[in-house]
Protein backbone atom coordinates (compact mmCIF):
# COMPACT_ATOMS: atom_id res chain seq x y z
CA UNK A 1 0.00 0.00 0.00
CA UNK A 2 3.13 2.15 0.22
CA UNK A 3 3.31 2.28 -3.48
CA UNK A 4 -0.75 3.14 -3.97
CA UNK A 5 -0.52 7.21 -4.44
CA UNK A 6 1.74 6.87 -7.11
CA UNK A 7 1.63 3.60 -8.93
CA UNK A 8 -1.81 3.43 -10.67
CA UNK A 9 -1.09 7.02 -12.09
CA UNK A 10 2.74 5.87 -13.44
CA UNK A 11 1.32 2.16 -14.72
CA UNK A 12 -1.01 4.12 -16.69
CA UNK A 13 0.92 6.82 -17.83
CA UNK A 14 3.61 4.76 -19.19
CA UNK A 15 0.96 1.66 -20.62
CA UNK A 16 -0.95 5.60 -22.62
CA UNK A 17 2.83 6.45 -23.48
CA UNK A 18 3.68 3.24 -24.71
CA UNK A 19 0.25 3.15 -27.18
CA UNK A 20 1.15 7.01 -28.13
CA UNK A 21 4.09 5.39 -29.50
CA UNK A 22 6.87 7.79 -26.55
CA UNK A 23 4.92 10.54 -27.50
CA UNK A 24 5.15 13.08 -24.77
CA UNK A 25 1.52 13.53 -22.43
CA UNK A 26 0.99 17.08 -23.81
CA UNK A 27 0.46 15.78 -27.48
CA UNK A 28 -1.75 12.66 -26.29
CA UNK A 29 -5.75 13.59 -27.41
CA UNK A 30 -7.23 16.43 -25.46
CA UNK A 31 -9.18 13.98 -23.22
CA UNK A 32 -6.34 12.05 -22.09
CA UNK A 33 -4.15 15.43 -21.46
CA UNK A 34 -6.75 16.62 -19.41
CA UNK A 35 -7.57 13.19 -17.60
CA UNK A 36 -11.28 13.33 -18.32
CA UNK A 37 -12.72 10.32 -16.40
CA UNK A 38 -14.38 8.71 -19.66
CA UNK A 39 -11.28 8.82 -21.62
CA UNK A 40 -9.30 7.42 -18.46
CA UNK A 41 -11.59 4.64 -17.30
CA UNK A 42 -11.40 3.63 -21.11
CA UNK A 43 -8.36 3.49 -21.22
CA UNK A 44 -7.80 1.24 -18.08
CA UNK A 45 -9.62 -1.22 -19.58
CA UNK A 46 -8.37 -1.06 -22.80
CA UNK A 47 -4.44 -1.53 -21.76
CA UNK A 48 -5.15 -3.23 -18.54
CA UNK A 49 -2.55 -5.91 -19.54
CA UNK A 50 0.02 -3.04 -20.06
CA UNK A 51 -0.96 -1.36 -17.02
CA UNK A 52 -0.66 -4.97 -15.01
CA UNK A 53 3.32 -5.16 -17.06
CA UNK A 54 4.14 -1.82 -15.36
CA UNK A 55 2.77 -2.25 -12.02
CA UNK A 56 4.73 -5.93 -12.84
CA UNK A 57 8.17 -4.06 -13.64
CA UNK A 58 8.17 -2.10 -10.28
CA UNK A 59 7.41 -4.87 -7.88
CA UNK A 60 10.30 -6.40 -9.27
CA UNK A 61 12.80 -3.54 -9.25
CA UNK A 62 11.96 -2.96 -5.74
CA UNK A 63 12.02 -6.36 -4.47
CA UNK A 64 15.63 -5.92 -5.52
CA UNK A 65 16.45 -2.96 -4.07
CA UNK A 66 14.91 -3.95 -0.79
CA UNK A 67 16.97 -6.83 -1.06
CA UNK A 68 20.21 -4.71 -1.66
CA UNK A 69 19.42 -2.24 0.73
CA UNK A 70 18.86 -4.71 3.52
CA UNK A 71 22.22 -6.10 3.02
CA UNK A 72 23.71 -2.85 2.96
CA UNK A 73 22.31 -1.69 5.99
CA UNK A 74 23.32 -5.07 7.93
CA UNK A 75 26.67 -5.05 6.86
CA UNK A 76 26.79 -1.31 8.44
CA UNK A 77 25.95 0.94 5.35
CA UNK A 78 23.77 3.29 4.72
CA UNK A 79 22.80 4.52 1.61
CA UNK A 80 22.46 7.99 0.07
CA UNK A 81 19.88 9.04 -1.99
CA UNK A 82 19.45 12.28 -4.68
CA UNK A 83 16.49 13.89 -4.93
CA UNK A 84 16.56 16.29 -7.92
CA UNK A 85 14.32 19.75 -6.87
CA UNK A 86 12.40 19.36 -10.29
CA UNK A 87 10.69 16.71 -12.36
CA UNK A 88 10.68 16.15 -15.80
CA UNK A 89 7.65 18.10 -17.96
CA UNK A 90 6.88 14.47 -19.59
CA UNK A 91 6.48 12.80 -16.20
CA UNK A 92 3.46 11.25 -14.52
CA UNK A 93 3.99 13.51 -11.87
CA UNK A 94 2.82 16.66 -13.76
CA UNK A 95 0.56 14.94 -16.05
CA UNK A 96 -1.28 13.73 -12.68
CA UNK A 97 -0.54 16.66 -10.66
CA UNK A 98 -1.06 19.33 -12.85
CA UNK A 99 -2.51 21.66 -10.16
CA UNK A 100 1.03 21.86 -8.20
CA UNK A 101 2.75 23.28 -10.98
CA UNK A 102 3.04 26.83 -12.80
CA UNK A 103 0.97 25.75 -16.26
CA UNK A 104 -1.14 27.52 -18.69
CA UNK A 105 -4.74 26.73 -19.67
CA UNK A 106 -3.73 24.09 -21.72
CA UNK A 107 -1.55 23.15 -18.86
CA UNK A 108 1.73 24.07 -20.77
CA UNK A 109 4.65 25.94 -18.95
CA UNK A 110 4.57 29.58 -18.15
CA UNK A 111 8.25 29.80 -16.78
CA UNK A 112 10.78 26.79 -16.59
CA UNK A 113 13.71 25.99 -14.44
CA UNK A 114 17.14 26.89 -14.86
CA UNK A 115 20.29 28.61 -13.54
CA UNK A 116 21.48 32.33 -14.78
CA UNK A 117 24.86 33.00 -16.48
CA UNK A 118 27.82 32.94 -14.56
CA UNK A 119 31.95 32.55 -14.39
CA UNK A 120 31.09 29.16 -15.98
CA UNK A 121 28.14 29.29 -18.44
CA UNK A 122 27.67 32.85 -20.45
CA UNK A 123 24.22 31.54 -21.38
CA UNK A 124 23.20 29.77 -17.82
CA UNK A 125 21.69 26.71 -17.81
CA UNK A 126 18.08 25.83 -19.43
CA UNK A 127 16.99 22.84 -17.80
CA UNK A 128 13.54 23.27 -18.61
CA UNK A 129 11.58 21.86 -16.19
CA UNK A 130 8.08 23.02 -14.87
CA UNK A 131 8.19 25.11 -11.99
CA UNK A 132 6.08 24.54 -8.39
CA UNK A 133 3.45 26.59 -7.75
CA UNK A 134 4.44 27.07 -4.37
CA UNK A 135 1.38 29.62 -3.00
CA UNK A 136 -1.18 26.41 -3.96
CA UNK A 137 1.31 24.21 -2.21
CA UNK A 138 1.17 26.10 0.82
CA UNK A 139 -2.41 25.71 1.16
CA UNK A 140 -2.25 22.00 1.94
CA UNK A 141 0.95 22.16 4.16
CA UNK A 142 2.99 20.62 1.24
CA UNK A 143 1.54 17.55 1.17
CA UNK A 144 2.67 16.34 -2.42
CA UNK A 145 6.40 17.23 -1.32
CA UNK A 146 6.12 15.61 2.18
CA UNK A 147 4.39 12.39 0.75
CA UNK A 148 7.63 12.81 -2.15
CA UNK A 149 10.17 13.04 0.69
CA UNK A 150 8.65 10.20 2.83
CA UNK A 151 8.81 7.60 0.22
CA UNK A 152 12.21 9.00 -0.37
CA UNK A 153 13.15 7.43 3.06
CA UNK A 154 11.61 4.15 2.45
CA UNK A 155 13.87 3.14 -0.16
CA UNK A 156 17.42 5.73 1.07
CA UNK A 157 19.00 6.14 4.98
CA UNK A 158 19.69 9.44 3.69
CA UNK A 159 18.39 11.93 1.25
CA UNK A 160 21.03 14.33 -0.83
CA UNK A 161 18.09 17.41 -1.61
CA UNK A 162 19.48 18.86 -4.73
CA UNK A 163 19.63 22.64 -5.36
CA UNK A 164 18.57 23.65 -1.62
CA UNK A 165 19.04 27.41 -2.63
CA UNK A 166 15.88 26.74 -5.32
CA UNK A 167 13.80 26.53 -1.83
CA UNK A 168 15.09 29.95 -0.81
CA UNK A 169 14.54 31.42 -4.40
CA UNK A 170 14.45 29.77 -7.76
CA UNK A 171 15.51 31.66 -11.25
CA UNK A 172 12.38 31.12 -13.58
CA UNK A 173 12.93 31.42 -17.49
CA UNK A 174 10.40 32.05 -19.98
CA UNK A 175 8.76 29.25 -21.44
CA UNK A 176 10.18 28.90 -25.04
CA UNK A 177 13.87 30.59 -24.48
CA UNK A 178 16.56 28.99 -26.19
CA UNK A 179 19.36 30.22 -23.43
CA UNK A 180 18.57 31.21 -19.56
CA UNK A 181 20.19 35.01 -20.37
CA UNK A 182 16.80 36.24 -19.35
CA UNK A 183 14.90 35.09 -15.84
CA UNK A 184 13.92 36.47 -12.64
CA UNK A 185 14.34 35.00 -9.17
CA UNK A 186 11.35 34.51 -7.82
CA UNK A 187 10.62 33.86 -3.54
CA UNK A 188 10.62 30.08 -2.59
CA UNK A 189 8.75 28.20 0.27
CA UNK A 190 11.94 29.13 2.57
CA UNK A 191 11.94 28.09 5.92
CA UNK A 192 8.16 27.25 6.33
CA UNK A 193 8.58 24.10 3.64
CA UNK A 194 11.03 23.17 6.32
CA UNK A 195 9.03 23.20 9.65
CA UNK A 196 6.11 21.77 7.98
CA UNK A 197 8.21 18.70 6.70
CA UNK A 198 9.71 18.05 10.55
CA UNK A 199 5.90 18.39 11.76
CA UNK A 200 4.64 15.57 9.45
CA UNK A 201 7.69 13.40 9.27
CA UNK A 202 9.85 14.30 12.25
CA UNK A 203 13.63 14.90 11.96
CA UNK A 204 15.20 13.56 9.25
CA UNK A 205 18.54 12.56 7.72
CA UNK A 206 18.91 15.29 4.84
CA UNK A 207 21.99 16.75 3.37
CA UNK A 208 21.45 20.32 1.56
CA UNK A 209 23.24 20.35 -2.08
CA UNK A 210 24.21 24.66 -1.04
CA UNK A 211 26.31 24.51 -3.72
CA UNK A 212 26.28 27.28 -6.42
CA UNK A 213 25.31 31.03 -6.16
CA UNK A 214 24.41 31.74 -2.51
CA UNK A 215 23.19 34.89 -0.95
CA UNK A 216 23.13 35.37 2.84
CA UNK A 217 19.25 34.05 2.43
CA UNK A 218 20.43 30.94 1.54
CA UNK A 219 23.06 30.73 3.70
CA UNK A 220 20.25 31.48 6.48
CA UNK A 221 18.09 28.85 5.65
CA UNK A 222 20.21 26.76 5.57
CA UNK A 223 21.60 27.65 9.03
CA UNK A 224 17.82 27.66 10.32
CA UNK A 225 17.15 24.19 8.68
CA UNK A 226 20.14 22.54 11.17
CA UNK A 227 20.82 20.28 7.95
CA UNK A 228 24.45 19.83 6.41
CA UNK A 229 25.56 21.50 3.66
CA UNK A 230 28.23 20.53 0.75
CA UNK A 231 32.11 20.84 0.79
CA UNK A 232 33.96 19.96 -2.98
CA UNK A 233 37.55 20.57 -2.98
CA UNK A 234 38.10 20.93 -5.89
CA UNK A 235 36.20 24.08 -6.05
CA UNK A 236 38.24 25.80 -3.45
CA UNK A 237 40.80 25.89 -6.43
CA UNK A 238 38.95 27.69 -8.94
CA UNK A 239 40.16 30.79 -10.05
CA UNK A 240 36.49 31.00 -11.84
CA UNK A 241 34.57 31.20 -8.62
CA UNK A 242 35.00 33.97 -5.81
CA UNK A 243 33.99 31.59 -3.24
CA UNK A 244 36.23 29.24 -3.56
CA UNK A 245 38.12 30.49 -0.16
CA UNK A 246 34.49 28.46 1.29
CA UNK A 247 36.06 25.42 0.04
CA UNK A 248 39.34 25.30 1.92
CA UNK A 249 39.12 22.30 4.25
CA UNK A 250 40.83 25.39 7.09
CA UNK A 251 37.11 26.69 6.86
CA UNK A 252 34.85 23.81 6.87
CA UNK A 253 32.67 23.65 9.45
CA UNK A 254 31.46 20.59 11.34
CA UNK A 255 28.15 19.99 10.23
CA UNK A 256 28.73 19.74 6.60
CA UNK A 257 29.96 16.72 4.19
CA UNK A 258 33.28 17.08 2.33
CA UNK A 259 33.73 15.71 -1.31
CA UNK A 260 36.96 15.77 -2.91
CA UNK A 261 34.51 16.34 -6.21
CA UNK A 262 30.72 14.62 -6.69
CA UNK A 263 29.17 12.46 -9.45
CA UNK A 264 29.27 16.34 -11.40
CA UNK A 265 32.80 16.87 -11.32
CA UNK A 266 36.20 15.25 -12.40
CA UNK A 267 38.17 12.49 -10.73
CA UNK A 268 40.61 14.00 -8.53
CA UNK A 269 43.47 12.53 -11.26
CA UNK A 270 40.98 14.04 -13.89
CA UNK A 271 41.13 17.86 -12.32
CA UNK A 272 44.76 17.43 -11.89
CA UNK A 273 45.13 17.22 -15.68
CA UNK A 274 42.45 19.17 -16.78
CA UNK A 275 42.53 22.19 -14.77
CA UNK A 276 43.87 25.51 -15.22
CA UNK A 277 47.59 25.00 -13.96
CA UNK A 278 47.43 27.93 -11.59
CA UNK A 279 44.62 26.10 -10.14
CA UNK A 280 46.66 22.92 -9.86
CA UNK A 281 49.78 25.02 -8.82
CA UNK A 282 47.50 26.43 -5.49
CA UNK A 283 46.23 22.70 -4.42
CA UNK A 284 49.58 21.45 -4.66
CA UNK A 285 51.09 24.05 -2.65
CA UNK A 286 47.89 24.35 -0.05
CA UNK A 287 47.75 20.43 -0.02
CA UNK A 288 51.32 19.16 -0.19
CA UNK A 289 50.60 17.16 -2.91
CA UNK A 290 53.41 15.01 -4.04
CA UNK A 291 53.75 11.75 -6.50
CA UNK A 292 55.31 9.72 -3.32
CA UNK A 293 51.67 9.60 -1.64
CA UNK A 294 49.96 9.96 -4.89
CA UNK A 295 48.28 13.15 -5.73
CA UNK A 296 44.78 11.83 -5.83
CA UNK A 297 45.79 10.17 -2.42
CA UNK A 298 46.82 14.19 -0.94
CA UNK A 299 43.31 15.52 -2.00
CA UNK A 300 41.51 12.60 -0.12
CA UNK A 301 43.44 13.02 2.74
CA UNK A 302 42.53 16.69 2.89
CA UNK A 303 38.58 15.79 3.19
CA UNK A 304 39.18 12.99 5.33
CA UNK A 305 41.74 15.00 7.67
CA UNK A 306 38.97 17.60 7.90
CA UNK A 307 36.18 18.45 10.79
CA UNK A 308 33.44 17.86 8.17
CA UNK A 309 31.38 15.37 10.10
CA UNK A 310 30.71 13.29 7.03
CA UNK A 311 33.54 12.72 4.12
CA UNK A 312 32.66 11.66 0.80
CA UNK A 313 35.19 10.28 -1.97
CA UNK A 314 34.33 8.23 -5.23
CA UNK A 315 35.69 5.19 -6.15
CA UNK A 316 37.44 6.03 -9.05
CA UNK A 317 39.87 8.23 -6.97
CA UNK A 318 40.55 5.34 -4.50
CA UNK A 319 41.38 3.26 -7.93
CA UNK A 320 43.31 6.21 -9.13
CA UNK A 321 41.38 6.48 -11.84
CA UNK A 322 41.89 9.71 -14.29
CA UNK A 323 39.06 11.30 -16.92
CA UNK A 324 37.89 8.27 -18.33
CA UNK A 325 36.21 7.48 -14.69
CA UNK A 326 33.91 10.74 -14.43
CA UNK A 327 30.48 9.89 -14.07
CA UNK A 328 28.92 12.65 -15.58
CA UNK A 329 28.97 15.71 -17.14
CA UNK A 330 25.99 18.13 -16.82
CA UNK A 331 23.81 19.03 -19.25
CA UNK A 332 24.84 16.60 -21.74
CA UNK A 333 23.19 13.67 -23.34
CA UNK A 334 25.06 10.14 -23.78
CA UNK A 335 28.15 8.61 -22.37
CA UNK A 336 27.05 9.31 -18.33
CA UNK A 337 26.25 7.20 -15.59
CA UNK A 338 28.18 3.81 -17.59
CA UNK A 339 31.50 3.26 -15.33
CA UNK A 340 31.17 0.37 -13.46
CA UNK A 341 33.44 -1.01 -10.48
CA UNK A 342 34.29 -4.50 -11.64
CA UNK A 343 35.12 -7.90 -9.71
CA UNK A 344 38.77 -8.03 -8.74
CA UNK A 345 39.34 -4.20 -8.04
CA UNK A 346 40.65 -4.75 -4.55
CA UNK A 347 43.96 -5.70 -3.75
CA UNK A 348 45.71 -6.38 0.24
CA UNK A 349 47.73 -3.40 -0.23
CA UNK A 350 44.57 -1.28 -1.21
CA UNK A 351 42.52 -2.47 1.26
CA UNK A 352 44.93 -1.96 4.20
CA UNK A 353 45.90 1.55 3.34
CA UNK A 354 42.12 2.46 3.18
CA UNK A 355 41.71 1.25 6.38
CA UNK A 356 44.84 3.01 7.66
CA UNK A 357 43.76 6.20 6.82
CA UNK A 358 39.90 5.66 8.20
CA UNK A 359 41.39 4.75 11.54
CA UNK A 360 44.35 8.14 11.29
CA UNK A 361 41.40 10.01 10.52
CA UNK A 362 38.45 8.62 12.72
CA UNK A 363 36.69 7.73 9.95
CA UNK A 364 35.88 4.75 10.79
CA UNK A 365 32.41 3.73 12.60
CA UNK A 366 32.46 1.88 15.76
CA UNK A 367 30.61 -0.50 14.97
CA UNK A 368 33.31 -1.51 12.19
CA UNK A 369 36.24 -0.93 14.74
CA UNK A 370 34.23 -3.85 17.57
CA UNK A 371 33.90 -5.74 14.43
CA UNK A 372 37.27 -5.88 13.25
CA UNK A 373 39.15 -6.30 16.26
CA UNK A 374 36.51 -9.67 17.50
Amino acid sequence: MQHSGWLEDYALFMAIKDYYQGRPWSQWPEPLKLRRPDAMEQMKSQLSEDIFFWKGVQFLFFRQWYRLKSFANQSGISIIGDLPIYVAEDSADVWANPIQFQLDESLNPIEVAGCPPDGFSADGQLWGNPLFDWDYMKKDGYQWWIKRIAFQFHIYDVLRIDHFRGFDAYYAIPAGSSTARIGRWRPGPGLSFFQSLEVSLGHQNIIAEDLGFLTPSVRRLLYDTGYPGMKVLEFAFDSRDGSGIDYLPHNYPRNCVAYVGTHDNETALGWLASAPRPDVSLAREYLHLDSREGEHWGMMRAVWSSVADRAIVQMQDVLGIGREGRMNIPSTLGGNWRWRLLPGYNTPELEHRLWRQMELYGRIPAAWETSAKS
